[in-house]
């Protein structure tokens, strides 16, 4: 072979490397494979792992800053969801190679996990963190077999309007033994399709609500001074939670190990008449962590 055809060859690394990646879940995926060192730029949403915060912060979900990451180089950028399309058109357009997940279920949430590993030459690691994080839901999916009943859940991801759990998360919810009161919404790709009157919610009549909303805390009073609700099982016996969206509405490893786990100790514990308690007087209910003073 020809230098000169060599050189062709050799123009372009085998495989990515500089990436940036414009939300977490990939970002968190790649530095579970050993690949963290390929990251080149993060979404400023990115909360896993903190050594990423270091990275330079180049896009929130909706909007990125083009001329940041056009001086970052990157040979990859990788998105999440038809609402960056936008953002991944006009990366294209000048001359970026992007690549937008749309993962909404726990199968393709593991089907990405494999994905971007091939897409970095490292598959092996990225087939055994897969592997790992499915081992993980069927130890979880055995404990819920194991408890006295399966207790009535709804997940809110917004308050206003409210909007019930997106598919991987309704999943998990029955996945850990709770049955979602909102379950036939998860065919939805979009939020619009998984609004609810807090009317027909209450009419549904949950034993558990569990909160995670986008980005902001979730409010007890919010919650409990909805029209009706006052009647609702949830409510009456104060089993109101909330999961912390970067651990649960990230479509990636966090959502199947953090996430997961809390939620299965929210479900057990409603399931068993128990209940969590709150971090500070006046907040919903919480998996205790090891930074909670209470």
């Amino acid at each position: 072979m020809s230098d000169r055809l060599k050189a062709l060859l050799s123009s372009a690394p085998r495989y990515p490397q500089r990436i940036v990646c414009m939300t977490e879940e990939t970002t968190e995926t790649l530095y579970r494979i050993g690949a963290g060192d390929l990251v080149v730029g993060v979404s400023g949403f990115t909360v896993r792992p903190p050594e990423a915060r270091k990275k330079p912060r180049v896009s929130s979900f909706l909007d990125a800053n083009f001329e940041r990451i056009l001086e970052l180089k990157p040979d990859l950028v990788l998105g999440f969801s038809d609402l960056q399309a936008d953002i991944g058109r006009e990366l294209c357009k000048r001359g970026v190679p992007v690549v937008l997940f749309n993962q909404r279920s726990i199968a393709e949430i593991l089907q990405t996990v494999r994905v971007v590993g091939a897409m970095v030459g490292r598959a092996e690691a990225a087939e055994k963190l897969a592997d790992e994080l499915e081992a993980n839901l069927v130890r979880h999916a055995e404990a819920a077999e194991r408890l006295p009943r399966r207790p009535r859940i709804f997940f809110e991801e917004w308050h206003e309007p409210l909007i019930s759990g997106i598919r991987w998360c309704s999943e998990l919810v029955e996945w850990v033994g709770g049955e979602d009161v909102c379950r036939e919404s998860r065919q939805h790709q979009g939020a619009k399709g998984r609004i609810f009157e807090p009317a027909e919610v209450a009419r549904r009549n949950p034993e558990g609500v569990i909160a995670s909303w986008c980005g902001r805390k979730a409010k007890r009073e919010k919650i409990i001074s909805r029209p009706g609700w006052e009647r609702v099982t949830a409510v009456v016996e104060d089993q109101l939670y909330e999961v912390k969206s970067p651990v649960i509405l990230q479509p990636g490893p966090a959502a199947l190990s953090d996430g997961v786990e809390q939620l299965a100790r929210i479900v057990a514990a409603i399931a068993r008449g128990e209940k969590l308690p709150s971090p500070r007087p006046g907040d919903l209910r919480a998996v205790p962590l090891p930074t909670d003073s209470a």
